[in-house]
């Protein structure tokens, strides 16, 4: 059964309000449509979902399924399974963390269609954050995808 085996712990990565997250601790899941696995690695930095600011799609799709979106992100980054893998597990997690089904639609639909441009950016990277930040870390929980 897929499941995130650990909580996702985040802090601001660059001291900046600039939507990047560090991750504080590996975030680990069991992926049922991929058939194994995933470990994020603590000191991955996410940007959560790369939602345009337009009003009506940020409204619809931005700031939600933070746990989906951080594996979702080290999927596109390291290219361990292929790229439609990647968008059907960020479409499985989001169900996981309770995603209503038109959201986790909307999202999935917006990946296929745009996410060949981010496949394997440097949006993302497991390069530690700057020493410089320094925050309290959020811990995000499945509710919040809601």
């Amino acid at each position: 059964m897929s499941a995130f085996l650990t909580e996702l712990q985040v802090k601001p990565a660059t001291g900046k309000d600039d939507g990047q997250w560090e991750l504080l601790a590996d975030l680990v899941y069991q992926s049922d449509v991929a058939a194994r696995t995933f470990t994020v690695p603590a000191g991955f930095i996410t940007n959560f979902a790369s939602v345009p600011r337009i009003p009506i799609v940020y409204e619809l799709a931005g700031d939600t399924a933070s746990n989906a979106a951080t594996v979702h992100d080290y999927l596109y980054s390291t290219h361990i399974v292929p790229r439609s893998v990647a968008d059907a597990v960020l479409r499985e997690a989001s169900d996981v963390t309770a995603v209503p089904d038109w959201r986790r639609q909307l999202m999935w639909a917006g990946v296929r269609m745009f996410g060949w441009l981010y496949w394997g950016s440097a949006a993302t990277s497991t390069k530690p954050a700057s020493a410089a930040a320094v925050a309290q870390p959020v811990a995000v929980s499945p509710e919040r995808a809601a």
